[in-house]
């Protein structure tokens, strides 16, 4: 075996030196950061249990892995992927993944690329990250690879490897090697122009762990290994793989026998290194044949040394990624296929990517798979169980918005990303966040394309696998300890993270110091990303940045006042310091550096007046919030000062009870509040800088007890000080601190008795000799009573076992009812506030007060005095407060009962009653009050629905309410019917024998049995006979007759002889014409409304000119009207006879005026009764013959007598609307025949034109179409061109039963939509108006072109209107159409049913068609239907399609 390299010593020297000095940082960081690369490992296994995001982990794991045999034998078919049924449909952000039982992983985000939703690009992270990414270019090497091409014709870059050495292949076969020190010196020269002519260009490089061995490989199938250390060439392999096929990649494993090679054929193959007695050999061994699916990236997974013992590392785990699937096989200690993962469908121009790392998941270092196809990266995360096994568990993917052409990770939390257009990408893997983004379009980065098309051995490779070479790179990047290599045409360049220490100096040079103090206070706080060269525990950590944050802070803080301007306005310098003071102080308080803020930066700033003053300002939101307490004296001052200065006075009252006054001058800082009226910082300062809290209060009292002694209204100023003092006493009671905060727990107990024994005090210590007694409590009673006393009220629940405190509290009682019950100067509600709050106290349970029970039976006088009718509801609302406090125990209850209905008290006797259950005594409360007399149909309705009443209670009510009746009607009638409906039904008779008056009786009837007036009453709760509804119709007709026809058609229950009885007494003719229609003489009403038009007739022909004519003329029109709708309503159902005998009088009524035009006294509207009798002759024209109506008109005599020419503007009439008739039919059968004629033009074309499917796989299940022929399963194609198995769309539902008939939707498109949509247009399919197309195949025909097996599957229309919209289907009326389309063109109206059924008829005869359905296709996406209605009432379907299909049918 061969495990250590020979010791020959054969140099080369092709050497040329350069040195930089921005390269020594470069190389002499790779120890470092290999270093760092595993201290973050550590740094991750300390914090991960507050970073592990639970959705990473997601897929069940896969216990039983294929075989090698099952995935070579399996049909390695682009177009056939493991994805679940309906990629479309998936949810990729919140859907588990799924394992199957053939051990595939399946891709919970797989499925058509062109329904992948990307993530919107991310906004610039510069000012949040600063530079992470530090890039150099490797001038040496550069110029060295540059030089050899020119010298020695080495050739062009094509591959590059790192490790301590830095390996560049050539296209003439040539290997640069490299060294990494500062010198980047060639070390040496491998190969020769001549064996690269017979080789061709180098494409693959790899170097092993030790950095001893280089394998190379190349264009034309040969590998070659060196001895690294002598430059000898210790094997050339020709064998190991098929001819004529170019190394794509070449890989050692942590084995130094072991290593990997894939060729473009895009196979797989294992060379093993042995040497027996000195002779070297390699044996090769097939992994993966390309003949079965192509492999076109590898990479094994390396270990570092401090993880040789990781129990991964012994199975050699080797990730292959073909065109359609991951593999991730172990090679010791046999051969096993431990994961497979297909892609899904996407662009096949993408390059599949791969790359192992280790991270730290769950406190448990193991190795993760990075791989991706396009724009979503899937991470694998490997790990080894109790038994052996392998698992693979997918975490969260990362969704982008570029295509990927490589990956690396740069440590285990870091990755970073090449897209397509030469942008490097630096994302942080676990918060998905981009760091920053690199533009290396100058690096020129060496593409591996010719490789890939194998063009040095003839181009031999699949056109799948030559379009991925398009944009590999794979031989053009490597990472080693933490730095990214990238070959350029002429140059190298190295990548790596920069500390970040080199971050923030970065910005600082770019002249970001807000963004420097960001980012630097992100790495003290341990949430910056890729954070590099911060080592140590987490309190040396911040130690260091904190000294580098001062120091920046200095720097900021110089520069704010040098750049200050020198010139300009006022508002220009606050600005500037606005903007830059700010930070200044938000970081030296982050940083707690109070010192420094208060000492070094404030004497900097205090240079320029402005930046003081803003740093002062600056404060205020620190302390108000209490983030700032302490401050120096000197800055208290200025800040207190500067406030004052500028009159914001508001602020300093807020900033001084927020701080510690203590080292100020109480005294002036006193002087100051009172004289300014800070009320609230004057206590602060009393109670905080002298433990005095008596003082505040003497000196609010002798600001308001004066004017409320006298009687006066306070101001406002003074209102706002009475609630300061009462907040302020209510404060120290409860011992807290005013105005916030609280007391000290040792003061508790004495600030209680001062403030006790100053309120409890005879007199004030400047009493007057008139000053009344307990002056104090008098005034807290006359400013608020009731505020005050609920002060007490909450300071006596904390009296309990403190028998000092409860003597206090027994005294204030006494005092507060010596002070109010024998003085007149409180109002009622005042006294009824004192008693109310006596009565809560002596309710308690744990009661100690004692109170003279005759005192509240002086209350109850006083409230209920009859003498004084003054505030009346206010003292019956305090006594009602009293009773439920619990004061109710202080009375006698019946006496208290006759003084509260002496008083007219209606709520005190309601609550009373309702605790003796006296609910019929309280109806009359409710009616007695006016104030709340409506309420009592609601409460008779509670007590007789809800259910916790007695019976003999409901019935007590159920009387009374009987007996108030009439009341209850008068009050309001409709809540009145509305309650005789629901609990007095059966006795509605005896309530309208109990309402006398007529007036009362119509309103309830109305509200009972009129449903228009808005009561909610179900009538067939309601029994009564048919009387008493003709009793309201003949009250109807009394007050309202202008109703009684509205009232007759929305009532049921009456009688139709007796009603027309009624109204013939009130001589109602219309409203009779009305019963008798309904009753079925037509010719009953007709002669009445007759009658009543020519009476009308009779006024307008004999008046003179002073009548009001309009007024007459508006009455025969309208009379006129109702009797043309009565002959039109009843005429279809009459014979020929019979409407002659309706028509001819009202034609004869009409025309019998004109012909009094040529007598002695002609009437005054001749051309107005014309237009009217026009109007009956159109009206009869529908149902009358024409040439009846012209022989009726010449049978009159007087027309008969040769008087033809008076009425010849009636027949010219006539006439023309025969003729405009006529036309109107024959542009309809014109319409009617071009739009036929197109429609079957198009019906013909669709049907005679093949369908050409996107595809030929079913789309839910993604499998050819002919691979389920076993399952005799039809091929459904739809116009939209998708494909499915009936099977698979059954299992959908994508089925619907229409008229017998199970039609398809399109599963996919209609999917496509909303859910609403979906369910919208479901519910419409089910109503019979669309129905879908589908093309039906046996399993054995194949969707081609002119194949006579495809069928459409239409249904049997006599006419199909083909709108080119595949799909659906819609059903129209052949006679709404024509009646709609003539609508819309104002081309006709049809006044009535009769003329409109003989315009169809000659439509329809002209046309030869009979009135069928139309059979309309539509598109079933990006189309707005709506429904509209023709004149005849069918319902008129259609699309925004139809206005380009004929000018005429413009629906818009």
């Amino acid at each position: 075996m061969e495990n250590e390299p020979d010791q020959e010593n054969v140099e080369q020297s092709l050497c040329a030196k350069t040195t930089e000095e921005e390269l020594n940082k470069s190389f002499n960081l790779e120890a470092s950061l290999s270093k760092f690369s595993y201290i973050d490992l550590d740094k991750e296994l300390e914090f991960k249990n507050d970073l592990i995001d639970d959705k990473e982990f997601d897929i069940p794991q896969v216990d039983t892995p294929p075989t090698l045999e099952s995935i070579l034998n399996e049909t390695d078919d682009e177009e056939e992927s493991f994805v679940l049924e309906d990629p479309t449909l998936l949810n990729i952000d919140t859907i588990d993944s799924h394992s199957y039982d053939t051990s595939s992983v399946a891709s919970s985000d797989s499925g058509d690329r062109t329904n992948l939703k990307r993530k919107k690009k991310l906004p610039d992270s510069f000012s949040l990250h600063g530079s992470v990414m530090r890039h150099s270019l490797l001038k040496g090497i550069s110029a060295q690879i540059v030089s050899a091409a020119d010298k020695v014709d080495a050739g062009l870059p094509t591959a590059i490897a790192v490790s301590s050495l830095i390996a560049v292949g050539t296209s003439h076969g040539l290997a640069l090697i490299f060294g990494k020190d500062q010198n980047q010196a060639l070390r040496l020269c491998l190969g020769s122009t001549s064996v690269g002519g017979q080789y061709g260009a180098i494409s693959a490089l790899s170097i092993n762990n030790d950095c001893s061995r280089l394998l190379c490989g190349f264009a034309k199938g040969q590998i070659t290994m060196w001895d690294l250390a002598s430059g000898k060439l210790l094997r050339s392999i020709t064998d190991a793989h098929p001819p004529g096929t170019a190394i794509l990649h070449i890989k050692f494993t942590d084995d130094p026998t072991l290593a990997i090679c894939n060729d473009s054929g895009g196979s797989v193959f294992e060379l093993t290194f042995k040497r027996v007695m000195g002779v070297r050999t390699c044996e090769s061994r097939c992994l993966f044949s390309g003949s079965k699916g192509e492999v076109c990236c590898i990479e094994p997974l390396h270990s570092k040394p401090e993880l040789k013992d990781h129990p991964i590392t012994q199975f050699s785990l080797l990730a292959m990624a073909s065109l359609t699937k991951i593999l991730v096989i172990g090679l010791k200690p046999s051969l096993k296929v431990w994961m497979t993962f297909p892609y899904g469908r996407m662009d096949p121009s993408s390059v599949p990517l791969l790359a192992w790392h280790f991270v730290a998941v769950h406190n448990y270092v193991n190795p993760m798979l990075a791989f991706c196809r396009g724009d979503v990266v899937h991470f694998l995360l490997v790990k080894r169980d109790e038994s052996g096994a392998i698992h693979v568990t997918k975490q969260k993917h990362l969704h982008l918005y570029y295509d990927l052409i490589n990956f690396t990770w740069i440590n285990s939390r870091t990755v970073v990303l090449l897209d397509s257009v030469e942008k490097l990408h630096v994302i942080d893997r676990q918060t998905q966040e981009e760091l920053e983004t690199v533009e290396i379009s100058e690096v020129q980065l060496v593409y591996n394309s010719s490789h890939f098309k194998s063009l040095a051995t003839g181009g031999n490779v699949s056109q799948a696998l030559a379009l991925v070479g398009e944009k590999a790179c794979y031989q053009s990047i490597s990472s080693y300890g933490g730095q990214i290599f990238y070959l350029g045409t002429k140059s190298v360049y190295v990548m790596m993270l920069r500390s970040w220490r080199e971050r923030v100096d970065h910005l600082l040079k770019q002249d970001c110091l807000t963004e420097a103090l960001a980012l630097a206070w992100s790495f003290h706080e341990g949430k910056a990303k890729a954070v590099v060269g911060l080592s140590g525990d987490a309190s040396k950590r911040k130690a260091v940045v904190a000294d580098r944050m001062v120091e920046i802070l200095f720097h900021y803080a110089d520069r704010a006042l040098k750049k200050c301007p020198d010139q300009g306005k006022i508002q220009v310098m606050e600005q500037h310091f606005q903007d830059m003071v700010p930070v200044i102080v938000d970081y030296c308080l982050l940083l707690e550096r109070k010192d420094l803020l208060f000492s070094q930066m404030y004497d900097k700033l205090s240079e320029n007046s402005v930046a003081k003053g803003v740093f002062l300002e600056c404060l205020e939101p620190y302390i108000l919030s209490d983030k700032l307490v302490g401050m120096t004296p000197q800055v208290m001052k200025d800040l207190i000062v500067h406030f004052q200065d500028k009159k914001l006075m508001e602020n300093v009252e807020a900033l001084i009870v927020h701080m510690d006054i203590t080292s100020l001058d109480i005294q002036q800082v006193v002087l100051m509040c009172w004289e300014n009226r800070l009320y609230d910082a004057m206590i602060y300062v009393y109670n905080r800088g002298m433990n005095e809290f008596i003082s505040p209060m003497e000196k609010l009292f002798r600001v308001i007890a004066p004017p409320l002694n006298a009687g006066r209204t306070l101001t406002d100023e003074q209102v706002v000080m009475g609630n300061k003092l009462l907040v302020y006493i209510s404060c120290c009671l409860a011992g807290r601190a005013y105005p916030l905060g609280d007391i000290p727990e040792d003061l508790v107990p004495l600030v209680k008795n001062q403030v006790f024994e100053f309120l409890i005090r005879l007199h004030s210590a400047e009493a007057s000799p008139e000053e009344e007694i307990y002056p104090y409590i008098r005034t807290l009673l006359h400013f608020d009573t009731r505020e005050f006393l609920n002060v007490l009220a909450l300071t006596f629940e904390d009296f309990k076992n403190d028998k000092q405190a409860v003597e206090y509290q027994q005294r204030i009682v006494d005092i507060l009812l010596k002070v109010m019950v024998e003085n007149s100067d409180f109002t009622p509600s005042q006294v009824g506030c004192l008693f109310t709050f006596l009565a809560r106290q002596l309710a308690k349970p744990d009661n100690t007060l004692f109170v003279n029970r005759t005192l509240f039976d002086q209350v109850l006088e006083f409230l209920c005095s009859p003498d004084d009718d003054s505030r009346h509801s206010e003292r019956q609302q305090v006594l009602l407060e009293l009773l439920q406090a619990g004061g109710i125990v202080q009375f006698e209850e019946s006496r208290l009962i006759r003084m509260a209905e002496k008083a007219e008290f209606y709520q005190i006797c309601e609550f009373m009653y309702e605790r003796e259950h006296q609910y019929d005594k309280i109806i009359d409360c409710y009616l007695r009050d006016p104030l709340r007399e409506e309420e009592v149909f609601n409460y008779i309705h509670n007590i007789l629905s809800i259910p916790g009443h007695s019976a003999e209670e409901k019935q007590s009510v159920w009387q009374k309410a009987m007996d108030h009746i009439e009341e209850l009607v008068s009050l309001r009638p409709c809540k009145a019917a509305e309650l005789v409906a629901l609990h007095f039904s059966e006795q509605i008779e005896t309530v309208i024998k109990k309402l006398q008056n007529q007036v009362l009786l119509f309103k309830f009837l109305r509200s009972l049995l009129d449903p228009r007036e808005g009561v909610h009453v179900h009538q067939e709760l309601v029994q009564m006979s048919p009387c008493v509804t003709e009793q309201f119709i003949e009250l109807l007709c009394q007050f309202s007759p202008n109703q009684v026809i509205e009232t007759l058609q929305v009532l049921e229950c009456y009688r139709l002889e007796e009603t027309i009885q009624i109204t013939q007494k009130y001589q109602l003719h219309e409203v009779t014409a009305y019963l008798l229609e309904k009753k079925g003489d037509i010719h009953g009403a007709f002669l009445i409304m007759l009658k009543r038009l020519q009476s009308k007739l009779q006024e307008i022909t004999h008046q003179d000119e002073k009548t009001k004519e309009e007024l007459s003329l508006k009455d025969v029109e309208d009379t006129m009207v109702e009797t043309i709708a009565l002959c039109q309503r009843n005429s279809h159902n009459l014979n020929q006879q019979q409407r002659e005998a309706l028509w001819f009088p009202l034609l004869e009524a009409m025309m019998a005026p004109q012909k009094l035009s040529g007598s002695a006294a002609p009437h005054l509207h001749p051309e107005a009764l014309k237009s009217l009798t026009m109007q009956v002759l159109n009206s009869m024209a529908a149902f009358i013959a024409l040439p009846s109506i012209l022989q009726r008109i010449l049978q009159d005599p007087v027309y008969g007598k040769g008087k033809l020419g008076e009425i010849q503007g009636l027949i010219l009439g006539m006439l023309d609307t025969f003729n405009y008739e006529q036309t109107l039919l024959e542009t309809t059968t014109s319409l009617l025949n071009q739009d036929l004629h197109w429609s079957l033009c198009n019906l013909r074309a669709s049907v005679t034109r093949g369908l050409n499917p996107k595809q030929d796989y079913c789309s839910i299940c993604l499998q050819q179409y002919k691979r389920r022929q076993e399952m005799a399963d039809e091929i459904i194609v739809f116009s939209c061109g998708h494909l499915y198995h009936s099977f698979c769309l059954q299992n959908k539902e994508c089925t619907i039963e229409t008229e017998g008939q199970t039609r398809w939707t399109c599963y996919k498109c209609s999917s496509s939509n909303k859910v609403g949509k979906l369910r919208e247009n479901s519910s419409e399919v089910k109503k019979g108006k669309t129905a879908p197309s589908q093309v039906k195949m046996s399993p054995s025909c194949h969707p081609s072109k002119g194949d006579s097996a495809v069928k459409k599957d239409f249904s049997d229309f006599p006419i199909i209107l083909s709108l080119d919209l595949p799909c659906v289907f819609y059903l129209v009326s052949v006679r709404s159409m024509i009646l709609y389309i003539l609508y819309l063109q104002n081309m006709i109206v049809f006044p009535t049913k009769l003329q409109r059924k003989s315009s169809l008829k000659s439509v329809k005869a002209s046309l030869n068609i009979s009135e069928h359905a139309l059979h309309v296709s539509g598109r079933p996406r990006d189309m707005e239907w709506k429904e509209k209605r023709s004149l005849c009432g069918s319902p008129l379907l259609f699309s925004g399609c139809f206005g380009s299909c004929c000018p005429c049918w413009d629906f818009h």
